[in-house]
């Protein structure tokens, strides 16, 4: 498969370039920020955004969508990246739709995927429990119970838990803590009965949320999927926003290389621009040189999952660790050839590692795709 976009794809990252740099520009964020937004993101900017299809992207033809495909949704997410845009867009319409596009009944689909590409419906994924990630250490249990089940159990850093109106919660229905099997998902109301909600604002400013469940009663009509066997739909679900968090951290790769690149040719220092000093060259081209090999990591990792190929998860966890690495030399680089001031509130380039860190910590940083690379490739 050719590592470049068609012409489409091209179209569709042009319109959201001009798009995000006209309504969510890093003025967007810092507005958030300093009203101290219960969301996290403005409610219509997110209208405008379904408005122009964003959240239909990833949903079949059938059930109201675009059916654009991975590699559409990842020109726009790459330039989120570039103007730090929040929004329910990474929890909605990417993990949100993959775990109902896995695992979903044609109920399900019909309802959510319908509401959530119309723009009626925000998600979040809860699956984490402890400080790292750990997809299999699930304690959390769902007990059958008359004609539904009881979930108890705790979620920690969910992206938009607080704001969603449903979340796809991961719980235990059997086995051991560790196990693949066992795993099941369930469809419950944010504001259902037992479900407590605490939100935790990180330094990136995001909406991220701590979850208790306590004797939340579900429907059997929640459950997502067959019982004991949701791990693939999770784990196809996790790939998918590990590839998209990955395609992030690529335009703040990208946006902090084009800012100090063009601080570097306006300040001055001992009477010269910074910019002729050599060192300063040798490391920018070393930096350039990073972000072109990260442009064919993503895409392939994209690509991957377009075409339903069986070493997607390895693509992707090649993707997610290099962009771990080079979204830290990206910001530390911005910082430091900035100086001092790089790390100021009146520049926004002290912005971009504020939120890559939070983006590579996110299901699975550096060391862990780097081991989970070499589980999958038998070493």
């Amino acid at each position: 498969m050719a590592m470049v976009i068609n012409e489409e794809q091209q179209m569709l990252k042009e319109s959201a370039q001009g798009f995000l740099a006209e309504f969510a520009p890093i003025g967007e964020l810092r507005k958030q920020r300093d009203a101290a937004s219960e969301a996290g993101y403005a409610d219509n900017l997110w209208r405008q955004m379904t408005d122009m299809g964003w959240a239909a992207i990833l949903v079949p033809e059938a059930y109201g969508g675009l059916e654009f495909g991975y590699v559409g949704m990842g020109q726009i997410v790459e330039q989120t990246g570039r103007t730090l845009t929040a929004s329910p867009l990474f929890s909605t319409a990417i993990l949100g739709v993959t775990a109902i596009n896995q695992a979903g009944s044609e109920d399900q689909k019909t309802e959510l995927l319908a509401a959530i590409a119309g723009g009626e419906l925000t998600m979040a994924l809860a699956v984490d429990e402890k400080i790292h990630h750990a997809p299999t250490q699930i304690s959390m249990t769902a007990s059958a119970q008359g004609a539904g089940y009881v979930l108890n159990g705790s979620k920690r850093f969910v992206a938009d838990g607080s704001s969603a109106e449903k979340l796809i919660v991961v719980a235990r229905t059997g086995g051991e803590v560790g196990d693949m099997q066992g795993i099941s998902l369930f469809i419950v109301d944010r504001a259902a009965a037992g479900v407590e909600v605490e939100r935790t604002e990180m330094v990136d400013t995001r909406n991220y949320a701590n979850i208790n469940f306590n004797h939340v009663e579900v429907a059997e009509t929640a459950l997502l999927g067959e019982e004991g066997k949701g791990f693939p739909a999770l784990s196809a679900t996790l790939d998918a926003g590990n590839a998209f968090l990955a395609a992030e951290m690529l335009g703040i790769a990208q946006q902090t290389f084009d800012v100090t690149l063009q601080y570097l040719k306006e300040r001055k220092q001992f009477g010269v621009l910074i910019g002729s000093f050599q060192a300063l060259q040798h490391r920018a081209a070393h930096w350039w040189s990073e972000i072109e090999l990260c442009k064919s990591v993503v895409l392939k990792a994209l690509q991957a999952l377009d075409a339903g190929d069986a070493k997607s998860p390895v693509s992707v966890s090649i993707a997610k660790a290099k962009l771990c690495e080079v979204a830290e030399l990206a910001t530390n680089e911005a910082i430091q050839m900035h100086g001092g001031i790089g790390m100021t509130d009146e520049y926004d380039v002290g912005f971009y590692i504020k939120r890559a860190r939070p983006a590579a910590m996110q299901f699975g940083d550096y060391s862990y795709h780097g081991d989970r690379f070499a589980l999958l490739s038998g070493y």
